[in-house]
């Protein structure tokens, strides 16, 4: 078996990092631990309104009540897939726009003005046509989300593309590299870690989307939870489901960081 001969001040650097690394995640918990702590206790001696902010123990009832009756993880699906459609078809689209506007400046110059009015225009507005061009249901809620990310990932990309080292073009460009070498060689390598971020950024508007979505047009999906809560004053069910909304996006956006990660340790960082 292999041996790592590392020096004692090395070793010793690791074993801060460890210990970094712990201390952070330790006190991740113990923030969210206190915070739920302090909220049954305030609810209990009546510093916190139960009736409008609910209370952890009757959140954690309403969960068991959704799960025994089916509700949760079929209401919770549907945001999910919608989510994971707009997501996915967003930094599709996103990506290849930016590309095709990094590789022509011409249509860049000519594309930009538009781009940028489209990312200022609430997308609320669009909400009416929408539901008369694709319906009631899922492909009105994904189209709202796909409107809400593409126009970031595409800019935030595209930006990226843009911001590469000139000195490292000039040089592929004197060693007589075509543009797609160019791309595939400089551009896109150093445009990694602001896709990982665009990414990211991309996960909380993509369930922005979708509850903005259901909100408009929805059958179910937990934004039709966070609807039908409101308007029956039922604040249980409304920071149930803002909770499930929480951990759900916290998953998604864990998976994205796990990609980083790996992306990292690939490339030697």
């Amino acid at each position: 078996m292999k041996k790592n001969n590392y020096s004692k001040e090395h070793k010793r650097y690791l074993a801060i990092n460890r210990f970094k690394s712990w201390t952070i995640i330790l006190f991740q918990v113990l923030i969210l631990v206190v915070l739920f702590v302090g909220w049954e206790v305030g609810t209990r001696t009546g510093a916190i309104d139960v009736f409008f902010f609910s209370s952890p123990s009757r959140i954690w009832s309403t969960i068991k009540q959704l799960h025994s009756n089916g509700e949760l993880f079929f209401h919770a699906w549907v945001t999910l897939k919608e989510t994971l459609y707009a997501f996915s078809i967003a930094t599709i689209i996103g990506i290849i726009l930016a590309i095709m506007l990094w590789w022509s400046e011409y249509l860049r110059k000519i594309l930009e003005p538009y781009i940028v009015t489209l990312n200022s225009l609430p997308k609320i507005a669009l909400g009416p046509i929408i539901i008369i061009w694709m319906g009631v249901g899922s492909k009105a809620i994904i189209t709202m989300a796909v409107l809400i990310v593409v126009i970031v990932t595409t800019l935030n990309i595209m930006n990226a593309f843009l911001n590469t080292d000139k000195n490292l073009i000039a040089l592929l460009k004197s060693l007589g590299a075509n543009k797609f070498q160019i791309f595939m060689k400089v551009v896109l390598p150093a445009s990694v870690p602001d896709i990982i971020s665009t990414l990211k950024v991309n996960v909380g508007l993509s369930w922005i989307g979708s509850i903005m979505g259901e909100y408009l047009a929805c059958k179910a999906g937990i934004g039709y939870l966070l609807i039908y809560g409101g308007q029956v004053f039922n604040l249980d069910l409304v920071m149930t489901s803002v909770i499930v909304l929480c951990v759900m996006a916290a998953g998604m956006y864990f998976l994205v960081a796990l990609l980083e990660k790996f992306i990292r340790k690939n490339r030697g960082q």
